[in-house]
C-alpha cells in the first residue's frame, strides 16, 4: 500500500495519519516517516497540494513572464529601441512543465521512498482515533492511528453568496493556472494578492482586465500607502479598478459575464476570476468528532500545534497549516509542521511565535511586508512611531528608472524601542523583507538596526533611510 487508489477493507492500524498533503502536510508525514513511523498520506488530490500546481510556483512563472514583458516596454528612452509581443503560449508550457502536467508521481515517488504511505481519497475523521477514507469510486478504508492525527486539509478558494454567481462557468486560480489560452477580458472579483498578481499579468500578456474590490482598497490588510501605489500602477497597464462596489448580481449567456454592481456599474467580460480569499470546511473532514465548532474559521491549536492532547490508549491531534486560521502562506504551514513534528516526537524545542510572519504580493512591483500595520498597531494601544521613505527619491530608484517606483514604511513601538512591522513595496521587494523580517522576529533595537551599514546603491538602504526618523 505505498500508494493506491484501491483500498483495504479491514480496519488497519497505523502510527499516524496525516489528513491533507500540502507543504505542511507533506513535511509532517515526511519527517515521521524518517523517523521510523508507520505513517498514512492521504489527500483526493495532488500530494503537495496547491502551491506547486495551482499556486505559488506557477504564478510566479507567470508573474515572472509578465515582468519580462514590462520590462521590454521599458526600454524605449532607457536603452534604445524595442518592440515588444506578448505570447501566451510559452508562459503555459512553461506552467505545464513546472507541474509535471499536474502530475504528482514524482512527489508521490519521493514521500514513498521516505517509508510513507499515500492513500489518494476524501479522508474524513470518524472518531478521534480513526479516519476513513473514500475514493472516488465510492470504496471505503478505516484507518487507526496509535500516536498522532495531523489535520493538514488546506483551504479552498471562497465563492461570494453573489446572486446568480454559482450558476455560471466561473474560474477561480486553478482554471487560471490550468489555461492553454487566454480570454480577450477578464472581470476579477477581489483586490487581494491572488486577484492583483493574476490580473496584473493577465493584463501584460494580453487580456483586458477590469477589479471590482467590495472593500474600500486593494490589499486591504495591508498598508493604505500599498492601495495607492498599485492603483496607480496598475491602471496605468490598463486595468480598470473599482473598490468599495460590491458585486449585486453575475450572469453568463453563454460567451460572456455580466457583472451588475450595487452602484449600478455594469461590466461585461468573456471570464470572471473569483479571487475573494482562502475558507477552510471543517465539517468536511468530520471536525465535529474532536468536540470542536465545526463551523468556525478555522481549528483552535496551542503553540505546539495541538488540537486534542493524547489520550490514554488514543492518539493526539495536530494541524498545521491554512486549517489553523493563522495565515494561509506556504512558508508559515512549514514552519508550524517543524513545531508539530518535535511536539509529536517529544523533542520540545521552540514553540509558534506569529509576530513576525513575512507576506509577499508578488506585483509589480512587489509588496512585502512583515508584522504588524500602522492600525494594527494603534489598536493594540502601542506607542506608534513611523518611519517612510520614497523610492522614486531613492538614487536606486533614479538608477532603476520607470518601473523603480515603491516606498518603505516602517512601525515602531515607542515604549519599547523595537520594530513591531514593515512593508516594502519595490521591484524587489519581497528579497528586501528578509531584513525588516529578522529585526522584528528577534526585536532588534532601532538604536541598533539604525548603526548598520547597508551597501549603496541597492534597495535595502532605503531602510537606513526610513530608521532615520525613528532614531
Amino acid at each position: 500500500m505505498a500508494v493506491t487508489d484501491r483500498l483495504p477493507q479491514q480496519p488497519q492500524q497505523v502510527d499516524a495519519v496525516v489528513l491533507g498533503m500540502g507543504p505542511g502536510g507533506e513535511e509532517v508525514a515526511g519527517r515521521l516517516a524518517d523517523a521510523g513511523w508507520d505513517v498514512v498520506g492521504v489527500d483526493e488530490r495532488l500530494l503537495g497540494g496547491e502551491c506547486p500546481y495551482w499556486g505559488c510556483i506557477p504564478s510566479k512563472i507567470m508573474v515572472r513572464s509578465a515582468d519580462l514583458v514590462a520590462e521590454g516596454h521599458r526600454i524605449p528612452g532607457m536603452a534604445g529601441t524595442a518592440m515588444v509581443r506578448p505570447d501566451w503560449r510559452p508562459v503555459a508550457r512553461r506552467v505545464r512543465g513546472a507541474t509535471d502536467d499536474w502530475n504528482d508521481k514524482v512527489a508521490v515517488d519521493r514521500f514513498v521512498s521516505r517509508g510513507g504511505r499515500f492513500l489518494r481519497g476524501q479522508g474524513r475523521l470518524t472518531a478521534p482515533d480513526e479516519v476513513t477514507v473514500e475514493t472516488a469510486d465510492g470504496t471505503e478504508a478505516v484507518l487507526r492511528p496509535r500516536r498522532a492525527v495531523v489535520v493538514a486539509v488546506g483551504s479552498e478558494p471562497a465563492v461570494p453568496p453573489v446572486p446568480g454567481l454559482a450558476a455560471t462557468p466561473y474560474w477561480t486560480n486553478r482554471e487560471v493556472i490550468e489555461a492553454a489560452d487566454l480570454p480577450e477580458s477578464l472581470l476579477v472579483l477581489g483586490g487581494g494578492a491572488v486577484g492583483l498578481e493574476l490580473g496584473q499579468a493577465m493584463q501584460r500578456i494580453g487580456t483586458a482586465v477590469t477589479v471590482v474590490e467590495a472593500a474600500p482598497r486593494l490589499l486591504g490588510q495591508e498598508e493604505p500607502e500599498a492601495d495607492e501605489l498599485l492603483r496607480w500602477i496598475l491602471t496605468g497597464d490598463g486595468l480598470e479598478v473599482y473598490t468599495g462596489n460590491a458585486p449585486a448580481s453575475v450572469s453568463y449567456d453563454g460567451g460572456r459575464f455580466a457583472l451588475e454592481c450595487v452602484r449600478g456599474d455594469r461590466l461585461t467580460a468573456e471570464r470572471l476570476l473569483v479571487a475573494a480569499g482562502r475558507r477552510v470546511d471543517l465539517a468536511r473532514f468530520g471536525a465535529g468528532v474532536l468536540e470542536v465548532d465545526d463551523t468556525a474559521d478555522a481549528l483552535p491549536v496551542d503553540a505546539r500545534m495541538r488540537v486534542r492532547t493524547p489520550l490514554a490508549g488514543g492518539p493526539g491531534v495536530w494541524a498545521v497549516g491554512d486549517v489553523t486560521g493563522h495565515g494561509a502562506f506556504t512558508h508559515l504551514a512549514i514552519y508550524q509542521a517543524d513545531v508539530a513534528v518535535r511536539a509529536i516526537l517529544g523533542e520540545g524545542g521552540p514553540q509558534a511565535e506569529y509576530h513576525a510572519v513575512p507576506r509577499v504580493t508578488f506585483t509589480d512591483p512587489e509588496i512585502g511586508a512583515v508584522g504588524l500595520t500602522e492600525a494594527q498597531a494603534r489598536q493594540r494601544g502601542l506607542q506608534v512611531r513611523i518611519g517612510r521613505t520614497d523610492l522614486s527619491r531613492s538614487v536606486r530608484g533614479y538608477i532603476h528608472g520607470p518601473g523603480g517606483e515603491g516606498f518603505v514604511k516602517l512601525v515602531a513601538d515607542a515604549g519599547s524601542g523595537v520594530l513591531v512591522g514593515g512593508t516594502v513595496a519595490a521591484p524587489c521587494g519581497g528579497e528586501v523583507l528578509g531584513a525588516l523580517t529578522v529585526a522584528v522576529r528577534a526585536r532588534v533595537p532601532i538604536a541598533e538596526l539604525s548603526r548598520t551599514i547597508w551597501a549603496y546603491p541597492t534597495f535595502h538602504r532605503a531602510l537606513g533611510e526610513a530608521l532615520r526618523e525613528l532614531a
